[in-house]
């Protein structure tokens, strides 16, 4: 094993290594969460997963949208198998080992340059969209600073690495050209070797440097990438699936009834024994830990697209509302609540009220835009009833005019402050 290998190895090591540390503290992050019971219905929730996770299909509700989104993902897929090759040749010291595939291999790997071109072409009209044109949910203010900042990083790193793989093949190709001996003939590179008669002029010794160090770049690129992906909103890329998977699949306006409320309230109707509700620690939620593992998971889920606060009515009239900041908000809190040695002052603070503000929570109509638009179904919903019912059930500080909506409806079965009985009046008129 020569020093290359060994090098390698070690980088190789040192990517899954750190792979493997960011996944335990991504695990940690989420299970801070209460359990959300048994879950049912799984091969309609795998199929619901292909559909929307693998096959993207609320993307295509905007179709050129969605067909440079899936050409981006699909294409990136695709590309990156060629990593089991890069790993057997860095390891073994060996050069396109798969080569032997003969036709296959460079149908293959014309296959793959086909959608690396695809995906640059892609890449560079969402930049100009993010960028350049006025969209309004690229604007916002919780878009400023770091998530504008991790947007652009990530389509210039995914342009680089697809620039790297062409470069790779490219001079690779023309290596072959010239019958190199470390670079035997794999076939007709179909995108690549357009390029291959830029190094004509070049020496083979400056044509292998620039394929060796494009081969380097790109496996290391593609380690570090895998590794950014905890730090940024691309990390839908690997929980959409798992995200759509437990999502809810009974009708959205159907809201799960409180079992304790509802023991409560039989009793007291003289439908059960009193006394049987079981004891909670807190109803609702105050904080993140208050949540459900799953409502933790969709914040780290969310991309930040905001077709979420988009599709939201109160925010659409100038509510504080943005279910975009709500997966946001909660995901930063949790985040911070991981890490050790804590001040007092951030153990004390709490997601309601600083993070989130009861002003946000109360905007919401509950008409479940944001979850039907979100692409992979996360529920900022969830965290915005479970938040008001703390609110409601253990500050009893519900707003003055619901209170007084609650108390007319208890006394008079209607929303408005008239007896029931004259409730009709009105045709007279």
């Amino acid at each position: 094993m020569g020093i290359d290998n060994i090098i390698f190895l070690l980088a190789v090591s040192l990517g899954i290594g750190l792979f493997v540390r960011n996944s335990k503290r991504l695990s940690r992050a989420i299970l801070q969460g209460k359990s959300i019971g048994k879950v049912d219905r799984k091969k309609e929730r795998f199929l619901h997963m292909l559909r929307l996770a693998f096959g993207q299909q609320k993307m295509h509700k905007n179709l050129l949208v969605g067909v440079m989104h899936f050409v981006v993902y699909l294409g990136f897929i695709l590309i990156n198998i060629e990593l089991v090759e890069i790993l057997i040749d860095g390891i073994f010291g060996t050069h396109r080992v798969l080569s032997f595939l003969g036709v296959s291999y460079a149908i293959a790997i014309s296959t793959f340059e086909v959608f690396a071109v695809s995906v640059i072409g892609a890449v560079v009209i969402f930049w100009f969209r993010r960028n350049v044109l006025i969209i309004a949910r690229f604007r916002s203010a919780e878009m400023k600073g770091w998530p504008k900042l991790d947007a652009n990083l990530i389509l210039v790193i995914e342009v680089v690495l697809m620039l790297l793989f062409l470069t790779m093949n490219a001079a690779d190709y023309a290596l072959q050209l010239r019958e190199e001996p470390q670079y035997p003939s794999s076939g007709h590179f179909l995108v690549s070797s357009l390029f291959a008669p830029l190094f004509d002029s070049w020496t083979t010794s400056s044509i292998v440097l620039v394929e060796r160090s494009a081969w380097w770049a790109h496996i290391l690129g593609i380690l570090a990438f895998l590794n950014y992906l905890y730090y940024s909103k691309h990390l839908h890329i690997l929980l959409a699936f798992p995200n759509t998977f437990y999502a809810q699949l009974t009708p959205k306006g159907q809201f799960a009834s409180n079992e304790v409320v509802t023991k409560e309230v039989r009793a007291m109707l003289s439908m059960q024994e009193p006394n049987t509700a079981q004891e909670i620690e807190r109803f609702g939620a105050k904080d993140v830990t208050d949540l459900s593992w799953l409502q933790l998971m969709n914040a780290y889920s969310c991309t930040e697209c905001g077709r979420c606060t988009e599709a939201c009515p109160a925010n659409q009239t100038g509510k504080l509302l943005s279910p975009r900041k709500i997966m946001m908000d909660t995901r930063d809190r949790a985040e911070i609540l991981t890490k050790s040695n804590l001040s007092t002052s951030i153990q004390e603070a709490t997601l309601l009220d600083h993070h989130i503000s009861r002003e946000e929570l109360w905007a919401c109509t509950s008409c479940n835009a944001c979850v039907e638009v979100c692409p992979i179904e996360i529920n900022p919903l969830s965290i915005i009833m479970k938040m008001r019912e703390y609110i409601v059930l253990e500050e009893a500080a519900a707003p003055a005019d619901l209170n007084a909506m609650m108390a007319n409806i208890e006394n008079n079965g209607a929303p408005w402050a008239f007896n029931a009985q004259d409730r009709m009046n009105w045709v007279n008129d």
